[in-house]
């Protein structure tokens, strides 16, 4: 057990970043309080959201994003508070948020991830909480834990399979018992991944039947594209903690696994996709692990999972739903319109993995991010004008079989092949708040038909919503390319 005095201010967010670069982060790390230390959800809790780490890079555009839909008519948001441990750094958070306009009266909450009573408090006053303080496996548990224990509910925009797994194995149960809905990988971590292979399965219509579901994504730009350090930190941290993950798996009652018809094939390392004219190489992401959790809940669900208070209608809209949406192998790859541009991604990879493995090689990665990462992270994160020009395409290129009756004869091939695609703005700072804000209206709006609690995947909880036509709305489009016969 390690123990901390909360009153050193100064050393409590530096030391566990210190501490977890040499590989001594503890799994035990308790912080001295003198408050109290439960506290519960407030009958009527004062607001609606709060947005915690509202100072990040991704935090204020999450602000901008939330301010569009606040006091609107049509919207459920009524009140909106932003939390962290700067208040003057979340003043001009904003204010930055806000502009042109003058900023709103909008209340700013002290809290620190290393003051469980101070989020606890935080917890008590709100319905939902934003979180957007990462690398989630440093920051995250303290927050899913004030949330459990308080009953309000939680959405991040992680993209850390180890944290998200050890958040549903520590408090699935309570969450289930207090009523907290936890739902992490909100935000481009791993929506579009989720909502695009359901579209894809949508589209393979009966006697049809799909095995396969490949994703493929490409990120654009007019400009240099520069990705989120936040998301090069997870990565960084998530090689460090692969023995960690493998070892929770394990310890794990394995859970039933969908019935797939086909086979997958791992194939060659490189392909090119030439209905596309992409490059790709596989990309060992969250995605691919947060749709085989959805998979996985459908597979002991196969009508989804009930609402706290659903009606008729909810239901059977929910139960249709389901029935459209068939299990499939599901791999993730990253790709480029060039061959060296996924030589570049493999170089990457590599420096990542190698340096990852040790204290001293990621000190090296973090503190030197453009270098490692062949200038795709800096520390001050991309331009306004980086931000406004980028996109990202996301394939989605589905094998099968025209009858599915033809999927058990032996090692035959699929003879079927559907391309969709989703496709959306800038992944970091512009999709990723757009969804997270999305799934909080959803919540705000639609909770008796959603799940009284527990820790989720987002495709499970969102997908029989309407998130996938309020997407269309916000600029992130789902399209058929094509269907042919192979």
């Amino acid at each position: 057990m390690w123990t901390i005095n909360a009153t050193y201010k100064s050393n409590r967010t530096i030391l566990p970043k210190i501490l977890d670069h040499f590989g001594y982060y503890p799994t035990c790390f308790t912080i001295i309080t003198n408050r109290a230390m439960s506290q519960k959800l407030s009958p009527n809790p004062t607001y609606d959201v709060i947005i915690l780490g509202a100072s990040g890079f991704t935090g204020k555009h999450v602000i901008r994003e939330a301010l569009k839909f606040l006091n609107v008519s049509s919207s459920p948001l009524k009140n909106l508070a932003i939390a962290g441990r700067n208040a003057s750094r979340l003043s001009r958070a904003l204010q930055w948020a806000s502009g042109p306009n003058p900023p709103p009266e909008i209340p700013i909450l002290a809290a620190d991830t290393n003051d469980p009573s101070s989020l606890r408090h935080l917890a008590s006053q709100t319905k939902i909480i934003l979180n957007c303080v990462g690398p989630f496996r440093l920051y995250g548990e303290p927050v899913v834990e004030a949330c459990v224990d308080s009953g309000c509910d939680y959405l991040d925009i992680c993209g850390e399979p180890e944290f998200m797994e050890r958040m549903e194995v520590k408090y699935h149960d309570k969450a289930v018992e207090n009523g907290s809905l936890v739902v992490s990988a909100c935000g481009f971590d791993s929506v579009p991944a989720e909502l695009g292979w359901m579209f894809s399965s949508r589209q393979w219509t009966p006697p049809a039947i799909c095995s396969t579901i490949e994703a493929y994504i490409s990120l654009e730009s007019d400009k240099r594209i520069v990705g989120n350090l936040g998301t090069y930190e997870s990565a960084v941290l998530s090689v460090a903690n692969v023995d960690k993950l493998q070892e929770l798996r394990r310890s794990r009652p394995k859970k039933p696994r969908p019935v797939i018809l086909g086979t997958s094939s791992k194939g060659p390392m490189i392909n090119h996709l030439k209905e596309v004219g992409l490059w790709a190489v596989k990309l060992p992401s969250a995605d691919a692990t947060v749709v085989r959790r959805t998979l996985s809940c459908l597979a002991e669900n196969l009508h989804g999972l009930p609402g706290v208070n659903e009606s008729t209608e909810q239901i059977e809209r929910r139960e249709e739903f389901w029935s459209t949406i068939k299990p499939a192998h599901f791999g993730m790859k990253i790709a480029s319109k060039y061959l060296l541009g996924v030589v570049r991604f493999i170089t990457v990879g590599k420096f990542i993995a190698l340096f990852g493995k040790t204290g001293i090689g990621r000190w090296l990665l973090l503190n030197f991010p453009s270098v490692f990462s062949l200038g795709f992270f800096r520390k001050k994160g991309p331009t306004e004008d980086e931000v406004a020009s980028a996109t990202f395409k996301m394939w989605f290129v589905g094998h099968g079989f025209t009858d599915g009756s033809l999927a058990s004869q032996g090692n035959r091939k699929p003879d079927m092949q559907i391309i969709t695609r989703v496709m959306g703005p800038e992944i970091g700072y512009l999709t990723t708040p757009s969804i997270l804000v999305q799934c909080a209206l959803i919540l705000l709006k639609e909770r008796d038909s959603l799940p009284k609690g527990g820790v989720f995947p987002p495709g499970i909880v969102f997908g029989p919503t309407d998130l996938q036509d309020r997407l269309q709305k916000n600029g992130i489009s789902f399209d058929v390319i094509s269907k042919k016969t192979v």
